[in-house]
């Protein structure tokens, strides 16, 4: 399993207060036009969900919203989350459930970025299936070479943004639009991010 429980511990032990960090009272730009890209009433999985925050606002839209995180903290906020279906599971485990062509949408937003760099393919490619043809796929993660911990023990695998597209055309999750920006995370540190959008192939 490549599941990191270091990085598990953190997020477990850290889940209200990521909770107050990360908590927004509306959709950002990249949620608001992801939302906003999909077809009413859409079927939508949000990978890594965190305490929820984002499938909340996308339940909020009206879309059908699935969630899934690793951490059981974490699952428990996004089920008070109205009109989330939350559950337990990490990536290892979302890859074998050999999801086909169920949603509209797949929103995985600074959640891959902890997967090792070795294993993203395979999620890629698990993550196409799920898709419907023409399907959107939002990732988040950021920007550099090479894995490594931060301050907390969190382990980040980090894309450079051509190399991120390469990988996403690889799985054939066509890129459509790119984001870049710098923010404060968890530990306090600043640091620059890369986010796309893909289309089912």
């Amino acid at each position: 399993m490549s599941r990191d429980e270091e990085t598990l511990r953190v997020y477990d032990a850290r889940a209200a207060e990521y909770a107050r960090v990360t908590a927004t009272t509306a959709p950002g730009d990249l949620l608001s036009a992801f939302i906003a890209a999909l077809p009413a009433g859409a079927r939508v999985l949000d990978l890594g969900c965190g305490p929820g925050t984002d499938a909340g606002h996308m339940a909020a839209a009206g879309l059908v919203v699935e969630a899934v995180d690793a951490s059981e903290p974490m699952v428990s906020l996004a089920r008070a989350q109205d009109g989330v279906a939350a559950r337990q599971a990490d990536f290892d485990m979302f890859a074998a459930e050999g999801h086909t062509g169920i949603y509209h949408g797949i929103w995985a937003n600074f959640s891959l970025l902890h997967a090792p760099r070795a294993a993203l393919p395979g999620y890629l490619a698990a993550i196409h299936a799920a898709l419907q043809p023409d399907g959107l796929f939002h990732i988040a993660v950021k920007t550099g070479t090479g894995e490594a911990r931060d301050r907390l023990g969190r382990v980040y695998s980090y894309y450079m943004p051509d190399e991120l597209s390469a990988l996403l055309d690889q799985a054939g999750l066509a890129p459509q639009s790119m984001a870049q920006g710098r923010d404060q995370g968890l530990d306090g540190t600043l640091a620059d991010w890369v986010a796309i959008r893909a289309k089912r192939a």
